[in-house]
């Protein structure tokens, strides 16, 4: 059996930048150990494979861990590989998904995703999570994932994570966003996830349906830029619209191959 994989940079307008994501069309679903072994041997973030069902792609997103059940920036990449590697010529794709149906508008080049909003409540941090961070946050949310909120954009940066102990605590499929207002952007984040093989994501989509509408109700505005801060850096453009959120930003494509799958993989 032979596959097309694609890697793409999402998030970003160069290559090396954003946040990484193999793309792996399916004419059919493959086995689910089988899926999550790939992923693993891709050793990226997250990996999206989809298949074709004509009114509807059906999509769906791996970590080396187990699967997701929503992913901002394999999205992105989905559908700008579906754009300008594999000819789609609808400007708008219908995901369908654990998160329900997706849609993400294709404009020039930027791909605007329409994701569920998750608004943060506030919360008591695990003592386990605190214990791990060089820096405590001024003020403590949770939806999905934990929001830790910091008085500057310099706090966030100099975040350093005590890894042996923040990996003691289980928060599948959460994680742990660290956010505050931007110098450049309305507002800047990390995020973190406990026990995962890559320990900081670099552009984190999914974080955006909590970080949206938190900031949008704390600045008193729905259109917002942001930007994650890690090494490789993102930039991300937002609209809170309520019970739905909209994320955008572009894509670049890094590679393009095969993998193939002989007699010798466990295809049980």
């Amino acid at each position: 059996m032979t596959l097309d994989i694609y890697q793409i940079d999402a998030f970003t307008n160069k290559v090396f930048g954003g946040n990484p994501a193999c793309v792996i069309p399916l004419k059919n679903w493959l086995p689910d150990d089988l899926l999550l072994n790939i992923t693993k041997e891709n050793a990226v973030a997250e990996t999206a494979f989809f298949v074709d069902k004509g009114d509807k792609i059906h999509l769906r997103w791996f970590t080396p861990e187990i699967e997701m059940d929503l992913c901002g920036h394999a999205t992105l990449a989905t559908a700008h590989c579906l754009k300008t590697i594999l000819n789609y010529q609808k400007s708008e794709i219908i995901f369908k998904t654990l998160s329900g149906d997706i849609t993400v508008l294709m404009r020039d080049d930027f791909y605007f995703l329409d994701f569920p909003s998750r608004m943060p409540l506030i919360a008591k941090l695990p003592d386990i999570i605190k214990k791990s961070l060089n820096i405590q946050p001024s003020e403590v949310y949770k939806s999905r994932d934990y929001v830790l909120v910091y008085d500057s954009e310099d706090d966030v940066k100099n975040i350093k994570i005590n890894r042996l102990m923040f990996d003691q605590i289980n928060l599948d499929p959460g994680g742990v966003i660290i956010t505050s207002k931007g110098h450049t952007c309305d507002f800047v984040s990390r995020f973190f996830t406990p026990q995962a093989s890559i320990l900081e994501d670099p552009v984190t989509g999914s974080a955006h349906c909590s970080l949206i509408p938190f900031w949008a109700r704390r600045l008193k505005k729905n259109k917002l830029s942001a930007k994650q801060i890690s090494e490789r850096g993102g930039t991300l453009y937002c609209q809170d619209k309520g019970n739905r959120v909209v994320i955008s930003g572009q894509a670049k494509t890094y590679s393009t191959g095969t993998l193939s799958l002989n007699e010798n993989s466990d295809l049980s």
